[in-house]
């Protein structure tokens, strides 16, 4: 019988930031990546981290929350509200609460993994984040019914009409619009927006009301929805989401 060799393809190499403060640990990160073909720059505390990778060009991010400096769920925050670096960050960390696990994620984590972690496991999750990266890096286009967002001029229309927003309501917009047709909790717009230092319960709902007003233009369906209790959402006028 003839045998059949089936050929082994590598994966695609990443660039890899580890930011990291076990020197021993980073390490056995580092080592093993760069074994399997991969670049890896490291970072031993969170201002140093955040330097690089608001500068670097990564493919993913493995981020630790408690660091020197700056705490890695900071960290994440930034990157996400001020820089608006939208590299996928995985969260290698000790904390394994629900809560730690919701921080994270509303933080701005695209995955949270609690230590220890096997080597190969850390590597198939990174491969798959930036997959899933890579795939979305063409929707340059953000789009709801006949509302579009431009992700490259961050030019926002509605149909024929160009829609000006201040700044908090265009954020709110990005972010609702990337979840569309999902439902985005009250609590993790704020954490999106504000961190964890959020305004008075009021402020959430007047910048709601301002994209509300500038998006659902007069003799339009609506768009944006208000779940009571929940969050929001954005879909289009026929759809039954909520």
């Amino acid at each position: 019988m003839k045998k059949v060799i089936e050929a082994v393809h590598p994966p695609s190499a990443l660039k890899i930031l580890v930011v990291e403060d076990n020197a021993d640990l980073a390490a056995n990160i580092v080592d093993y990546l760069e074994e399997h073909g991969h670049t890896v720059d490291a970072a031993p505390n969170g201002l140093t981290g955040l330097h690089l990778a608001a500068t670097g060009d990564f493919d993913v991010i493995v981020l630790d929350l408690m660091l020197p400096g700056m705490d890695g769920l900071t960290l994440c925050q930034t990157l996400r509200r001020e820089g608006r670096n939208q590299t996928p960050v995985l969260m290698l960390t000790a904390r394994g609460t629900l809560d730690d696990k919701i921080a994270g994620f509303t933080g701005g984590a695209d995955d949270y993994v609690v230590k220890p972690l096997e080597l190969r496991e850390l590597e198939l999750r990174l491969q798959a984040l930036a997959r899933r990266a890579k795939g979305g890096a063409g929707l340059r286009e953000l789009r709801v019914g006949d509302l579009e967002f431009s992700r490259d001029t961050l030019r926002v229309r509605r149909g024929t009409q160009t829609i000006e927003l201040p700044v908090i309501p265009f954020r709110i917009l990005e972010l609702l619009m990337k979840r569309s047709p999902n439902v985005v909790w009250r609590r993790e717009i704020e954490q999106a927006i504000w961190g964890d230092s959020p305004p008075d319960s009021d402020a959430l709902r007047v910048h709601i009301h301002t994209l509300r007003s500038a998006v659902d233009l007069p003799g339009m369906p609506a768009l944006l929805r208000t779940i009571r209790g929940v969050g929001y959402q954005l879909v289009e006028p026929d759809s039954d989401a909520a």
